[in-house]
């Protein structure tokens, strides 16, 4: 048996808890697998596991080394998936996450041209504002907005998005247009109240960003809804332009207070779990994402 075997054993043992377990995952007798490990002990010179007559503790020693080796035999198993799945055709079922602003927008109306292109790929598309509370739950890929903060993941990015201060013509006819960031405290301003710190509107000044806590009388829990009370001249919003971008292009909405308006770039990712195999039918969507939606085509043709 060779070095990566034997790691392979450790890692396994590790994972499941116990020999019998990792040995019916690899198909060793649990004999055999325990040897495997007390000869990388032999080799390193270094008791990696505490055995017990019920379960395996790691030492300082197997902490330090389990931690170093997995990452190595993840990157092997991924390595060998791509050379061997280069060339097999995307298909099966593919578990997809996303917000609700992005699937109505913007992924619904691509799947069509997804479709042609890999017939044999089945979707099922969960639309959600509630985000994961890990990338294990069933899911193959997540599209995301914003920074990540999670290790366990991996993520590739489709492009940044922008946020746009707007109202309706209708409201900007009734109420006037804000001239400066102070003209606000005098209008209605909508905004998410799932995500509270969005109601802090950043503005550049001579002095530096300066922060204006908008109010008003109207606030909803997900975009779409801050969108259509927007539309509907209820009142003005800051939302990204994958949200708004169609209503601007259409006069729905008009861009407000440009001059002052300190744009922060969001990110949108697309991430799936590390560890996992890259599969055909997981590249094929994030390639697709990341042509169908790298150069932000809804911010395209905005004045």
């Amino acid at each position: 048996m060779n070095r990566a075997t034997q790691m392979a054993a450790f890692v396994r043992a590790v994972e499941t808890g116990g020999f019998s377990a990792a040995a019916r995952d690899m198909g060793l007798t649990p004999s055999a697998l325990s040897k495997l490990v007390t000869r990388l002990e032999d080799r390193l010179g270094a008791r990696l596991l505490h055995r017990t007559t019920r379960r395996l503790q790691l030492t300082a020693e197997g902490e330090a080394f389990y931690a170093r080796v997995r990452p190595i035999l993840v990157a092997m198993d991924e390595a060998e998936a791509e050379v061997t799945q280069a060339g097999a055709s995307p298909r099966g079922l593919l578990r997809l996450h996303c917000g609700s602003a992005f699937g109505m927008h913007q992924l619904a109306p691509a799947i069509p041209r997804f479709q042609e292109r890999y017939p044999e790929i089945e979707m099922d598309i969960t639309v959600s504002d509630q985000p994961l509370a890990s990338m294990e739950e069933g899911v193959d890929i997540a599209i995301r907005i914003g920074p990540l903060d999670e290790s366990s993941m991996v993520a590739r990015r489709i492009c940044n998005l922008q946020r746009v201060i707007c109202a309706s013509p209708a409201y900007l006819a009734r109420r006037g247009t804000p001239r400066t960031p102070d003209d606000l405290q005098q209008h209605n301003c909508l905004w998410i109240t799932s995500l509270p710190a969005l109601r802090r509107w950043p503005f550049d000044t001579d002095d530096g960003i300066r922060v204006v806590n908008v109010g008003g009388n109207v606030a909803a829990n997900n975009a779409e809804t801050v969108l259509q009370l927007a539309v509907a001249g209820v009142g003005i919003t800051r939302l990204t332009d994958v949200i708004v971008g169609e209503a601007l292009r259409r006069g729905e909405l008009v861009p407000i207070l440009t001059d002052w308006h300190h744009v922060e770039p969001v990110p949108l990712f697309a991430t799936y779990p590390s560890g996992r195999n890259l599969s055909p039918k997981v590249r094929a969507m994030v390639d697709f994402l990341v042509e169908e939606f790298g150069s932000a085509p809804w911010r395209q043709g905005r004045s």
